[in-house]
């Protein structure tokens, strides 16, 4: 309590409160000035499979055996309603033969179009003749920004060649459209996407909590800090994350950079508010705004400090992942709230000694003695009334327990349930909008040519000179529709690749179930050919197998991470509050809180807006969030109910709790749903689904399990909410005791 006591004195004091005001600035400044900013060292080509995984190793097998012009591949979209005519092709062949002349900036590889005789060009055209494939590859080692630069230069060429603008040209109509599709296309429109994101992304939230906090607070300066402490964290945040990624500690990506923005503000302002509102409490009842700012600042500590870490930990426990996404986002996020922390426990309560009562204006918080003495001065009446401590739903939750409690298990049972309907996806592109140019051009892809020309599968076996009847074996599986005829291994001759097509769309999760028949199909070939340990002889690529990989890794990663994230949180709340039943009834209720926002989520996302799956990334991403973040409120409201039950009976200690922590965690959960909620107004799906999943989870704990479902429960298990633990207790007869 001494070094606290300390602590609370250094932040409040007439130096020490500027000395902190001070640092801040002086290390957002310096930081800015001697590292890069986290934006300047994003990696947005990052790999999410590691070579563990059969569909990387395939892919290193093909680069050695079938290595191909190499580079990053761009796939080049001609289309038009009716079919390409002559004149079209003609037009087309005169663009490769000029950008075989002069090349664009990275270009290394084109289909020379304008070589090939009649018939061949032909050949390449969809069946209905509507649309033409050119390959072009790109030099590996150039950025997302150089690549866009060729492509600018592209469609300039492009446009003096034909006469008009073939990329402007809308899809699926008589006019000649043009778009650029496969790794480049994707690496530049996603990159785009992001970088819009990240400013529309920080304009909204910052607009969404000012008007938030006014609506709640109404006060014009108590709105800021907030916001000034997130911002002065983010400045620290930035250059920290930047110069870590510079030294390849981390890998920064724009998604895991926006979703960050989005957590500081809310994280950040919650935290904030905690302090923030007990403070505003104590000042009605202490003069002197330093002793009410030091109390404010010991009692709220515990809980901002217990509820950051559980944030933190809980997500650095994605470094166990092996899933490139999840574990990227692991130590920007973790490193994020343990500064937003530090920053609400020390600049937040530096500016509010600073400021003072005026922090709240214009609705000053004063003592009664005050308010007397300022009606005196002015001549009015003074108000008598008495503030209330405790609430309506506090009184609810005393007084009829078994009914809060049946009735909140049937509502979030039921939203539950709903989640066993989920439909996953590991498409990358279904991520994007559909008016993306290149999933424009996937699409003209997909209408033209058969489904399982979008993206063959590559079986790559090494037969050890023997005769197999792989292809046979291959072709039979009534999922395959053609097997190309084998190419041999550059260094091994042995090693045959058969490039096979499907029947079905490569992308679904039926394709997907069928690389692992596929794979026995392979290895029997070859056992019957008499070739020994036939598993390490065949190899899978393409990105079907891909994709089964990646639901293979987030599978693992799910179920190793929600256990070690549920003990976690468990250990932690068990420390903090000395209870066992408490920690396993908190734990409980948020987990199911969880399930519920997955189920409202699907509701909404699949019934209302139309989406017909969601992707596989997302139950793992809001559990972590959902289950961290819900405990916050938890933890601050029952460190409440605890610390009022050591000297008044557990009913009226409910219902103090509750009313007393009741606004405070209302406009926190509401700031915090708003902020998730902006990630729903951005074009890309995959954070679209987050913030509905996670703003609906949010509101859930805010309106639901906090002020009904936990303080029911808490009621209903009387003393023994409270075991092991030894704290006092009064009776509901006022008689003090012992548990």
């Amino acid at each position: 309590m001494k070094e606290r006591t300390g602590i609370s004195n250094a932040l409040t004091g007439r130096i020490g409160r500027w000395v902190v005001v001070a640092a801040w600035i002086a290390a957002a400044v310096l930081l800015n000035v001697i590292w890069p900013g986290v934006n300047e060292r994003e990696d947005n080509a990052a790999a999410n499979l590691s070579d563990r995984y059969p569909s990387v190793q395939a892919a290193q097998i093909a680069e050695r055996e079938f290595p191909s012009d190499g580079g990053q591949a761009a796939l080049l979209v001609w289309s038009r309603n009716g079919g390409l005519s002559d004149d079209d092709l003609n037009q087309i062949a005169e663009l490769t033969e000029s950008l075989e002349a002069e090349p664009l900036g990275q270009q290394e590889g084109l289909l020379p179009l304008h070589q090939l005789p009649a018939p061949a060009r032909a050949a390449l055209l969809s069946e209905d003749g509507s649309t033409i494939v050119l390959p072009m590859s790109f030099d590996d080692s150039a950025d997302t920004d150089a690549l866009k630069e060729s492509m600018d230069q592209l469609k300039e060429r492009a446009a003096s060649v034909i006469g008009s603008d073939p990329f402007e040209a809308q899809t699926g109509t008589n006019e000649l459209s043009a778009r650029v599709t496969g790794p480049v296309g994707i690496a530049i429109d996603g990159g785009a996407l992001f970088q819009n994101a990240d400013v529309s992304l920080l304009i909204a939230t910052v607009v969404l909590v000012l008007v938030i906090l006014l609506l709640i607070y109404r006060s014009p300066i108590l709105a800021l800090i907030p916001i000034v402490a997130v911002g002065f964290a983010y400045l620290v945040i930035s250059p920290i994350l930047g110069t870590m990624a510079d030294r390849g500690w981390i890998v920064a990506d724009a998604q895991g950079i926006s979703i960050m923005t989005v957590l500081l503000f809310g994280a950040g302002t919650d935290y904030g508010l905690f302090l923030i509102t007990r403070f505003r409490q104590l000042l009605t009842e202490n003069a002197d705004k330093r002793s009410a700012l030091k109390a404010a600042i010991s009692g709220s500590t515990g809980a901002i400090t217990m509820s950051g870490l559980t944030v933190a930990l809980s997500l650095l426990t994605l470094l166990l992942a092996h899933y490139g996404a999840y574990q990227r986002f692991a130590v920007p996020f973790g490193v994020a709230i343990l500064v937003m922390v530090i920053a609400n426990l020390t600049l937040v309560p530096a500016l509010l000694a600073i400021i003072g009562r005026a922090s709240f204006f214009p609705f000053i918080p004063r003592t009664p003695e005050m308010e007397e003495e300022r009606a005196r001065r002015k001549n009015k009446p003074v108000s008598h009334r008495k503030r209330k401590k405790d609430s309506w739903i506090g009184r609810i939750v005393t007084v009829r327990p078994w009914t809060v409690v049946i009735a909140s298990l049937i509502v979030l049972g039921g939203l539950a349930a709903a989640s066993s309907q989920i439909r996953f996806t590991y498409d990358l592109l279904s991520a994007f909008p559909s008016d993306m140019p290149s999933v424009e051009g996937f699409d003209a892809i997909a209408d033209g040519f058969t489904p399982g020309e979008l993206a063959p599968v590559q079986v790559m076996a090494d037969s050890e000179g023997k005769d197999t009847d792989l292809a046979d074996k291959l072709t039979a599986l009534p999922f395959v529709s053609e097997v190309a005829d084998p190419e041999e291994g550059a260094e091994n001759a042995n090693i045959q690749l058969y490039n096979v097509k499907l029947n079905m769309n490569p992308y679904t999760n039926e394709a997907m179930d069928d690389m692992a028949e596929l794979r026995t199909a392979a290895e029997s070939a070859l056992t019957e050919a008499g070739i020994a340990s036939p598993e390490n002889k065949i190899w899978i690529g393409g990105q079907t197998a891909t994709q089964a990989d990646t639901r293979a890794a987030t599978e693992r990663d799910t179920a190793l991470i929600i256990p070690i994230v549920i003990g976690l949180i468990s250990l932690l709340l068990f420390v903090y509050l000395r209870s066992i039943v408490a920690t396993i009834y908190l734990i409980a209720t948020v987990v199911l809180s969880y399930f519920s926002a997955l189920g409202l989520g699907w509701l909404i996302l699949h019934y209302v807006m139309g989406q017909e799956a969601i992707q596989g990334a997302i139950p793992l991403y809001a559990f972590v969030f959902l289950v961290a973040l819900g405990e916050d409120y938890n933890i601050f409201m029952v460190s409440s109910i605890w610390k009022k039950s050591r000297h008044m009976p557990l009913s009226q200690a409910i219902r103090e709790g509750v009313g007393e922590t009741g606004k405070v965690i209302t406009s926190a959960g509401l700031t915090l749903a708003g902020t998730f909620a902006v990630l729903a107004t951005l074009p890309i799906q995959v954070l679209v689904q987050f913030g509905v999943v996670a703003a609906l989870g949010v509101l859930l704990d805010t309106f639901l399990v906090r002020p009904f479902l936990v303080p029911a429960i808490t009621k209903l298990l009387g003393r023994t909410a409270f075991w092991p633990g030894k704290a006092p207790y009064v009776s509901e007869k006022g008689e003090s005791q012992s548990i």
